[in-house]
């Protein structure tokens, strides 16, 4: 009976998703970021414009309200119901409670759904209807699990012999050497001891997040490591790369036996990818219209140029996963692809305005192959400069004698009220000149403004996404 109930809940759940598709009144957004890049604040501002869209949200670009077409937006229920709901309360409160503070970072999967009733433009839909509603559905999912999407790709062998090249890098080097110590020690071939095998993973996870926190890299795999949820202590998480695997006879790798050392590994890799990444790929990942990828572009550019260029192999391993392609009803029906794609560098109120235009030609130099390839699919893009969330004001002060402009905020390592110039962003890919000289000093800021009831989120250009990315579909 449980089978039967659980059955027809998804032949309904797909037949109503049909339905909205053909009408064109749906829309599937993936909001991608990786971590750091702002992605809850993000899912947050872009709700609470909608909410607020015609009434406090400044939204001057988003021609629905400009044009008087807006009759309203409201939260409704979502239609995947084994799902948690967003929780746009608690991240709002952040905003509006003593003491101000960013929303909680996310920790595992979470939708939310909204309905944006309107008064249509087009003479044929008139006819049919005085308000037409658009629902919009947002995927919330932690960054960190984004890049074992591409491990679906890859084998146990390919997948260290990835991460080998990775170790190579000088940066994380100096911090595995204890690490590497312990993999060439180990004999692959050998019998399993599980609680050695544990033990190492363990040392591994520790070595990922430090690559995370202190070193500001991107490429984290896998992503459950770092973030593993409900699956801390499970076996399926206690694996790692075998960095020495080009040094193992051929024959001998292909037929040890899963209570061997390498044969564990790699079939728990296995288990990983088919019965963790590859679920939720499927359950979450194949059925987007639209996306915006979210990159911050500041904090590598403090971190240094390894920081900086694992932010582009990262968004490149990302885009492979998703679906691109020139929408049309037959494909909404049955084979969704993202159509629109929005790239846009967050955090744009941490520099000058003057800025915002080189972080720009910065992003789309760290896209600029991908674009390439989706401009042959017919794949609309826009790169935008950002923020979901404005903390910072802008101002002048004087430095030998010149007017410079400068930010003033609260800073976030010692919440004190700071105003400066962090420096020029580069319109191009760094030259060693830019490493050597440091000239750009990235600093992170808190919210300071409390939220009060009625009012919305300060921003920069949210309106110019939401046009971007619904306006088509609002007509």
């Amino acid at each position: 009976m449980v089978f039967e109930k659980e059955t027809l809940y998804k032949i309904k759940h797909r037949a109503s998703d049909l339905f909205d598709r053909t009408l064109d009144t749906n829309v599937n957004l993936a909001v991608t970021g990786l971590s750091r890049s702002g992605k809850t604040a993000f899912i947050t501002s872009l709700v609470n414009q909608l909410l607020n869209a015609g009434y406090s949200a400044d939204l001057p670009f988003f021609e629905v309200t400009k044009d008087d077409q807006l009759v309203g937006v409201k939260r409704v229920p979502q239609k995947n119901l084994h799902i948690p709901r967003f929780n746009y309360e608690g991240a709002i409160n952040a905003f509006s409670n003593e003491p101000i503070d960013w929303p909680e970072p996310t920790k595992g999967i979470s939708q939310i759904r909204l309905a944006l009733k309107y008064k249509p433009e087009s003479s044929l839909i008139k006819l049919a209807k005085d308000h037409v509603t658009l629902t919009i559905d947002i995927t919330d999912y932690p960054g960190e699990w984004l890049l074992d999407l591409p491990l679906l790709g890859m084998t146990f062998e390919e997948w260290s012999e990835f991460s080998a090249e990775l170790f190579e890098n000088s940066i994380r080097t100096e911090y595995s050497q204890s690490f590497d110590e312990k993999l060439k020690q180990l004999d692959p071939l050998s019998p399993v001891n599980e609680d050695e095998l544990a033990e190492i993973a363990n040392e591994y996870t520790e070595l990922l997040h430090i690559f995370k926190n202190e070193l500001g890299l991107s490429v984290i795999q896998p992503g459950r490591f770092v973030l593993p949820g409900e699956l801390s202590g499970a076996p399926v998480l206690q694996f790692f790369p075998y960095l020495n695997i080009n040094e193992l006879d051929k024959n001998k790798y292909q037929n040890a036996g899963d209570d061997t050392v390498i044969g564990m590994l790699k079939a728990r890799f296995n288990e990983y990818k088919q019965r963790i990444v590859k679920k939720f790929y499927k359950e979450h990942f194949v059925n987007f219209d639209r996306q915006i990828i979210l990159a911050d572009c500041l904090t590598p550019l403090s971190h240094g140029e390894e920081s900086f260029k694992e932010l582009k192999t990262a968004i490149d391993m990302i885009m492979e996963s998703f679906n691109y392609g020139q929408s049309s009803l037959l494909k909404r029906m049955f084979s969704p692809c993202i159509d629109k794609l929005m790239f846009a560098a967050t955090k744009a109120d941490h520099v000058t305005p003057e800025q915002h235009k080189p972080l720009v030609s910065l992003l789309n130099q760290l896209v600029y192959s991908k674009m390439q390839a989706l401009n042959f699919e017919h794949v609309e893009m826009k790169s935008i400069a950002l923020s979901s969330v404005k903390v910072t004001d802008l101002g002048q002060s004087t430095h030998n004698g010149n007017t410079i402009p400068v930010i003033q905020g609260l800073r976030a390592q010692d919440k004190k009220l700071v105003t400066m110039f962090p420096g020029s962003v580069p319109a191009k890919f760094p030259d060693a000149d830019f490493w050597q000289s440091n000239q750009f000093k990235f600093t992170n800021f808190d919210p300071k403004h409390k939220l009060t009831d009625g009012e919305s989120l300060p921003h920069l250009r949210m309106d110019q996404v939401l046009q971007f990315l619904l306006g088509d579909k609002i007509r």
